[in-house]
């Protein structure tokens, strides 16, 4: 691979001018990366709140149906169906996309590159507003008459397309206009992303010495690219036929509702890799820092996430087994839904050959790190079953494919998420975490999820239906009612142990002990700036010499060599960590 040369517009003498910026121009309308990534941090933890509470009623419900919700009262089979399209849609789109692209791929694709800023800052900066933009939208809705959408977080028409029946309701229309914005939002990064990613790379930096969270953030980035283009169509056909009254997914006009499905699930599953890439890219920085230990098999790993990228274009139809479409599409979307658990297999497994030996530290990121792997083996697993269409037809409709969906997202997102919170908050604010603090965060985050999810494999193979309002009432199901109260008490504790965290987080901005340069003796560029950062990021341009897992090297004087140390050149190790 041929070295990119760097190429950056950033005046170098734009340091000594940072403090002429007033408050509202570097920390509101700021064009720097960095403050553009906490922005889109404080936005998913926000948004986090709103998708975390509405769990909590929704797991109240179904344990205790029929009473009164601590803090919020009864709620009805109107409401549920809005908490849970409201939940999910949350989740996965405002919490999970901000949190794992916008805040860690903004932050740290030009600092692990060796660029200033990314390619295009105003491009960034509109990119995160229009994200803004999509989350009051959506939060609108829940101020509309008739209430927010409930049609599901999928949207599946005639739920979703019943306004031309019943009259115009604007909470489904805020939902497909938010929908919409953050699409585009994440359209105009996802450029950014790659420009920056490919063009930018200072020199040295070849494409096989990039860390492996940008090679996962710049797939991730393709894949979005490349999918959400049908269903952004989709959507506006959708907003057409809610209020223009078109019919492209009414059969009474000649329409077709089961396109809708094929084209939210063109996108919906590649966007299950776009959040989980950029998840696995973090415990892939996290292992091996505190392993001591190379990455094992990065080439295999960077040919595995390509793998993964372009094999999540031809499996979306495993979520329609039961939808009507013609049986014969069953056995190949099977076979493409086991080839891509392979490449995630691959990661994996090299992730535990990592481990293998190594000289094992188990600080807060490493143990976030490990629970993402633990829990992810669990969610890949049941997949596997899931991918066959005998075994999905029995399973769909129930609460499996719930536990097996978070078990899919929960590790890359929240364990991923945290593990890269703690790692590289150092970095991000300049002072360290307590650790006390974050180990009491894992623990109870870690027994808690387990202990909401695995009843719900249970209560799925026992036969007990998804998107019930009051399972109570079957006859046949009431002796599975015990799981779902284990499963909320266990949801409550777990929304209860991210107390610690925001305790740790805000008292840590403030009280933290002063943090080094680079405090885990970690090797990539980022490390071998201030904690935190100045803008332009580089006092001059770095250069690369290694690869960036170079940890417990054979014959060197010490276990980790930055990638800016030039051959034969001493490190002096209390240099590179202050």
């Amino acid at each position: 691979m041929s070295t990119a040369v760097a190429v950056s517009s950033v005046d170098h003498d734009a340091r000594a001018h940072e403090h002429e910026l007033g408050f509202v121009r570097r920390y509101i309308f700021s064009a720097d990366h960095k403050v553009i990534a906490k922005q889109y941090m404080t936005l998913s933890a926000l948004m986090a709140l709103i998708g975390g509470g509405s769990s909590y009623l929704i797991r109240w419900q179904l344990a205790w149906p029929e009473t009164s919700i601590p803090g919020w009262g009864p709620i009805g089979p109107d409401d549920y169906n809005a908490l849970i399209t409201m939940h999910g849609t949350i989740m996965v789109f405002f919490v999970a996309m901000p949190l794992l692209l916008g805040a860690f791929g903004n932050y740290l694709i030009p600092l692990m590159v060796g660029a200033d800023d990314m390619a295009f800052p105003r491009l960034n900066a509109l990119s995160f507003w229009t994200l803004f933009t999509a989350s009051s939208v959506l939060i609108a809705s829940f101020f509309v008459p008739n209430g927010p959408a409930a049609a599901g977080w999928t949207g599946y028409v005639p739920l979703s397309d019943k306004a031309v029946y019943t009259g115009v309701t604007w909470g489904q229309n805020l939902w497909i206009i938010a929908l919409a914005l953050e699409f585009a939002s994440f359209l105009m990064g996802g450029v950014n992303f790659l420009v920056t990613g490919l063009n930018l790379r200072t020199r040295g930096m070849t494409l096989m010495r990039l860390p492996l969270l940008v090679w996962m953030e710049l797939t991730a980035a393709v894949v979005f690219l490349l999918s959400v283009g049908p269903l952004v169509a989709g959507a506006i056909m959708l907003l057409l036929d809610r209020t223009m009254g078109t019919g492209f997914y009414q059969p009474d006009r000649g329409g077709d509702p089961l396109l809708w499905e094929h084209l939210f699930w063109f996108f919906g599953h590649p966007e299950v890799y776009v959040v989980a890439l950029p998840g696995f890219g973090i415990m892939l920085e996290v292992i091996p820092a505190f392993a001591r230990k190379p990455i094992f098999g990065y080439r295999m790993m960077v040919y595995s996430t390509i793998g993964a990228g372009l094999l999540s274009f031809i499996v979306w139809a495993h979520h329609m087994f039961v939808s009507g479409m013609d049986p014969r599409l069953a056995s190949p979307f099977s076979v493409t839904t086991i080839m891509i658990s392979v490449p995630f297999a691959i990661i994996l497994f090299a992730m535990i050959a990592t481990l293998w030996g190594g000289s094992i530290r188990l600080a807060s990121p490493m143990l976030f790190a490990l629970g993402g792997v633990a829990t992810f083996l669990i969610g890949g697993v049941t997949g596997i079953f899931l991918g066959s269409a005998a075994v999905d037809i029995v399973m769909h409709g129930t609460y499996f494919v719930v536990a097996h969906f978070h078990y899919t997202l929960f590790p890359v997102v929240f364990f991923g998420g945290f593990a890269g919170i703690y790692f590289w908050f150092p970095k991000m604010f300049g002072r360290m975490m307590n650790e006390a603090l974050a180990q009491i965060h894992f623990w109870i985050t870690f027994v808690s999820f387990n202990v909401v999810f695995i009843p719900l494999f249970l209560v799925g193979l026992g036969g007990s239906p998804r998107r019930i309002y009051e399972l109570s009432s079957y006859d046949s199901l009431k002796h599975l009612q015990p799981l779902h109260v284990v499963a909320t008490i266990g949801a409550i504790v777990l929304l209860l142990a991210q107390v610690p965290f925001i305790i740790n987080f805000f008292y840590s901005l403030a009280r933290g002990p002063r943090a080094e340069r680079n405090p885990w003796h970690a090797n990539t560029l980022e490390w071998t700036v201030d904690s935190p950062p100045h803008h332009p990021n580089f006092a001059r341009p770095p250069r690369v010499y290694r690869d960036p897992y170079e940890y417990s090297v054979p014959g060197a004087l010490h276990d980790f060599i930055p990638q800016d140390v030039a051959p034969d050149e001493p490190v002096d190790v209390k240099a590179v960590a202050d």
